[in-house]
């Protein structure tokens, strides 16, 4: 009999520290999903000129998009799809701030990337910054970058890149990653589960 009240005692105390840490996740102003995520960090420049970090973007769910303004096929394609979903969510969107970080800052002004993002969507923003700010950030989200020499390529140089979407929660955690490709509808009805 006292090994059946050990255990249930056992079982409860477990239930109570469960308990606790669900509702410390809450006070903290994350969700189980993102407790065991990351949480990037960066100093970077948007397209109108301002300094901004990732704090700026706490409270919205943000969509990060790593690239460049002379990308011939993957960023415009991965910009179109981004600016689909912001039209499909409507008045949703408020909720979502879609970001691209370019990790060409030796091309991407503050000019180009003006005039780049606002050909897509006026919801995007574009970040540049030094060579150093721009490294930290894909460290900071554990993505990859490389300038590969290309002849044929503005200034004969191209640049390799993730070309995932990173998901960031409104509490700045990592959450998951779309593939290049996949169908706004799946990011669609992926965000419309969270909001």
């Amino acid at each position: 009999m006292k090994t059946v009240r050990y255990i249930l005692w056992g079982l409860a105390l477990l239930a109570l520290v469960i308990a606790a840490g669900h509702q410390l996740s809450h006070f903290l102003g994350t969700d189980a999903e993102n407790v065991d995520g990351f949480q990037p960090a960066f100093t970077l420049v948007n397209h109108q000129g301002d300094t901004v970090s990732e704090a700026t973007y706490r409270g919205n769910w943000a969509l990060v998009f790593f690239g460049f303004t002379n990308c011939p096929d993957i960023c415009p394609t991965t910009l179109a799809e981004l600016a689909e979903v912001m039209d499909r969510l409507s008045a949703e969107s408020k909720e979502v701030t879609p970001l691209f970080i370019s990790v060409d800052p030796a091309r991407d002004s503050i000019e180009a990337l003006t005039e780049y993002v606002s050909a897509f969507h006026p919801s995007i923003v574009g970040l540049t910054g030094s060579d150093k700010q721009i490294s930290n950030a894909v460290s900071s989200f554990k993505a990859y970058f490389e300038r590969e020499a290309q002849d044929s390529a503005p200034d004969g140089y191209t640049m390799a890149h993730t070309s995932s979407i990173y998901l960031m929660s409104p509490a700045g955690y990592f959450v998951r990653t779309f593939k290049y490709g996949t169908p706004p509808e799946d990011i669609l009805e992926d965000l419309r589960g969270r909001i």
